[in-house]
């Protein structure tokens, strides 16, 4: 009778065992699957998010800080245009330096073109955009969903600041929180003495709903509430800031872009929670914006590459410091 066969010996099996789990681990631990490994390459998901800015010089609209919506073009100055062309350009009041700086600058390098301003506010320069009667228009609010629906492109050209401002004889001579900001123009604070200032009422100076500052105002400082009704609260007709500025007199607030109010004789800045317009971190900064209709016609996209040119965006500079 023959020996019987034995099989391999029990090592054996637990070394290949033991092999096929190392396999399996090393192959795990190098899938692009692996949750771990992915956090590690992908730094925006464990950092802060950057701080808006405005577009740097040579950027390009689609690629700008916050832009709600992305440009179907990448805008260029062209070598020429046609003598005799024109580009209309409605909207925002606190866009009147920056409009009128690059008009300058866009009507000398092409002689024969002519750009036409005007400024009544961001909702009017919007909806002359979408009814055919403006080629561009200037905006300080971001595109409603329903005005992108509608074929618009907004495409951010700067950054300034929102700022509240009383006269320069006013004897309330404090800062503000917030919180007393949402107070005064909600009407829940309605005299000077309840911040630390003269007993006397407060007048508050609203601007009127067609105005981007207005609606953006009651998004990022009244945090999307509504304006008070106070017998101390007057929206006024028309959006324009000399004459808000010049009704303000000793007791009376309003909030106007900040550039628009920094050469100002008679009037000047409130500080809120410690901090100046001209801080970084002053909280109701925003960015402007120019809206077309997509597609681009030639003018727009000239008027745009300009805009975003060396020589454009100097302009746009110069202006914030005009």
């Amino acid at each position: 009778m023959s020996p019987s066969k034995s099989g391999p010996p029990p090592i054996l099996y637990i070394l290949v065992v033991a092999l096929i789990g190392f396999g399996v681990y090393w192959f795990l631990s190098r899938s692009p699957n692996n949750p771990s490994e992915n956090r590690s390459q992908n730094p925006s998901e464990n950092s802060s998010p950057p701080s808006a800015t405005a577009p740097a010089n040579n950027s390009s609209p689609s690629t700008a800080a916050n832009s709600p919506s992305t440009p179907s073009h990448q805008f260029t100055v062209p070598e020429s245009l046609p003598s005799g062309s024109g580009l209309d350009l409605q909207g925002s009041t606190a866009m009147v330096s920056i409009n009128s700086a690059l008009k300058q600058g866009f009507e000398e390098r092409f002689s024969g073109v002519t750009v036409t301003t005007s400024a009544t506010g961001s909702g009017d320069g919007i909806d002359a955009v979408l009814a055919g009667n403006a080629d561009l228009g200037a905006s300080s609010r971001p595109l409603s969903a329903d005005e992108q629906a509608q074929g618009l492109v907004s495409v951010p050209v700067a950054q300034d600041a929102i700022a509240l401002v009383v006269g320069v004889n006013n004897p309330f001579a404090q800062g503000l929180r917030q919180q007393d900001v949402v107070d005064i123009f909600s009407g829940e604070i309605t005299n000077w003495s309840e911040i630390g200032g003269p007993d006397k009422p407060i007048r508050v100076l609203n601007r009127p709903p067609v105005s981007g500052t207005h609606q953006t105002f009651r998004e990022m400082v009244l945090n999307g509430g509504d304006f008070g009704n106070t017998p101390n609260i007057t929206t006024l007709d028309r959006d324009a800031t000399t004459p808000m500025l010049r009704a303000l007199g000793d007791d009376g607030i309003g909030y106007a872009t900040a550039a628009q109010i920094f050469n100002q004789s008679t009037v000047r800045p409130v500080a809120i929670d410690g901090l100046t317009p001209i801080a970084e971190q002053y909280p109701y900064r925003r960015n402007l914006y120019y809206v077309y209709q997509d597609p681009a016609n030639e003018m727009v996209q000239a008027f745009l590459g300009y805009a975003f040119s060396d020589a454009g965006q100097a302009a746009i500079a110069q202006a914030g410091q005009d």
